[in-house]
């Protein structure tokens, strides 16, 4: 199950592996509660564990964003493989949502 944390006026939440419809319908209405009891201002979605996403995962996000940006807030992507990166990108979200590069692992170097 996906973690909700907040952390000073950030909403960090740890999503699952997999991001379908049936997994936003929970996700996007918990977050909600969240941006609605007026404790958050940022949103930070954490795709380290997450494998696969459709287009609901977009529709999270994007809602979210609509959410949070009418009180000023920012959305960002952390920890997303080079596969969610890609759905983001060509959703076209990098332009409201800023995608973090991900970790590097001691001694990797960047091609």
């Amino acid at each position: 199950m996906e973690d909700y944390k907040v952390i000073n006026d950030y909403l960090m939440i740890r999503l699952p592996e997999e991001i379908d419809h049936h997994e936003s319908l929970t996700i996007s209405a918990r977050a909600d509660r969240y941006i609605m009891s007026g404790r958050v201002e940022n949103i930070v979605f954490d795709f380290e564990r997450t494998t696969f996403m459709d287009s609901s995962g977009v529709g999270i996000i994007l809602g979210r964003y609509r959410k949070i940006a009418c009180f000023g807030g920012k959305v960002y992507a952390v920890n997303a493989d080079s596969r969610i990166r890609r759905i983001l990108l060509m959703s076209g979200l990098e332009g409201i949502v800023e995608i973090m590069e991900p970790k590097k692992k001691c001694g990797e170097v960047k091609q």
